[in-house]
């Protein structure tokens, strides 16, 4: 059980590390674009006048799902336990109250997941669209939400690991990918 569950956790911190990469390049893109025209502007003094409609919308929107995809992608990475208040405690002991501490990022995930999904049932319903490019903001939040349910769930699944199995963040990848690598021989 534990080697499927770190196999999955795997698969899924990649798709949302694609994710939040692809992301984060558009967004830049999109900032590098705008800054660009808007200096064009300036320096030809407005005869060129180019500039990205929506940007600050698209920048907002792309900001939202790099980080709710990089959480998601590093979410067993994301906090060491606290020092102070395990420095005591042997190294399995360390490595089950950080899964225990992961439940509280799949719990936030679920409500961000069902918060979203709401908004993105809402925004269908009554056929919201962002202000500058008119998009629809029901594709937008239900990205979002299955962002978020990524994040959950990657969270369960190493928040089980740690408390239940006794497995470290480092130690699933490792394990996983040396057996990878030889079971693909």
């Amino acid at each position: 059980m534990p080697f499927f569950l770190q196999r999955a956790s795997h698969w899924l911190a990649l798709v949302a590390g694609v994710i939040a990469g692809v992301a984060l390049v558009a967004l830049l893109g999109v900032t590098i674009a705008d800054v660009a025209t808007r200096y064009l502007s300036r320096v030809t003094g407005g005869a060129i006048a180019l500039s990205v409609s929506g940007s600050v919308e698209l920048v907002s929107y792309l900001m939202l799902m790099s980080l709710l995809a990089a959480m998601a992608a590093n979410v067993e990475k994301s906090q060491v336990v606290v020092e102070a208040f395990t420095h005591g405690l042997s190294p399995a002991v360390k490595t089950r109250v950080h899964g225990v501490y992961l439940l509280g990022f799949a719990v936030l995930g679920w409500v961000l997941f069902s918060g979203l999904l709401d908004s993105a049932s809402a925004a269908t319903r009554h056929g919201e669209v962002t202000q500058d490019l008119r998009l629809p903001m029901g594709p937008i939040f239900a990205f979002a939400a299955g962002l978020s349910l990524l994040l959950g769930v990657r969270a369960l699944i190493h928040a089980l690991l740690g408390a239940l199995f006794g497995v470290e963040a480092g130690d699933a990848e490792e394990k996983s990918i040396k057996s990878e690598a030889h079971h693909g021989k």
